[in-house]
């Protein structure tokens, strides 16, 4: 996503013009780890801007690359310990129980999610296997295997991603 024609290289001053269009696409923004001066402390304050939630990862205070994190966090963003924390914000209608929240998340799924899923294995998978075995790109398994990670079916571990359920 950019404003920018088809075939513009990457620059890092183009960086907060594609990341304003994405924050006003979100529902929620989730910084997982920023210095005090990033990228993602801008694309925040863009998310905000645009009334969307803002949720963050705390991090250790004496982790330079927490410290973002943890300035959104005192600045009123949503602290996240897990994805519970994320849905409950999100969802407006968050009634049913959870066990019927999953299957239903689970059933929203389609079939090429739903193939590469079942490709993840319950020891370390990499995603350079992944990417040879479905034939998928890297950007579509990254954002698949985020998507996965959100709702719980896999974690990631040294040397990949593991199956959890």
């Amino acid at each position: 996503i950019s404003e920018f024609p088809p075939g513009t290289a990457a620059q890092a001053n183009h960086f907060p013009r594609r990341n304003r269009i994405i924050s006003g696409l979100c529902m929620g923004l989730l910084v997982v780890e920023a210095a005090q001066r990033s990228g993602s402390l801008i694309t925040a304050r863009m998310a905000l801007e645009a009334n969307r939630e803002v949720f963050a990862i705390p991090g250790s205070i004496h982790n330079p690359l927490a410290r973002g994190c943890n300035a959104l966090i005192k600045e009123g963003a949503k602290l996240v310990e897990n994805t519970h924390d994320i849905f409950d914000e999100l969802v407006e209608y968050n009634q049913q129980p959870e066990d019927d929240f999953q299957e239903n998340l689970q059933s929203v799924l389609d079939l090429e999610q739903q193939n590469l899923l079942n490709l993840i294995m319950f020891s370390p998978t990499s995603i350079d296997w992944l990417v040879q075995e479905s034939g998928y790109s890297v950007e579509v398994i990254s954002s698949m295997l985020l998507m996965f990670e959100l709702q719980g079916s896999i974690a990631t571990v040294p040397g990949g991603y593991i199956r959890t359920k």
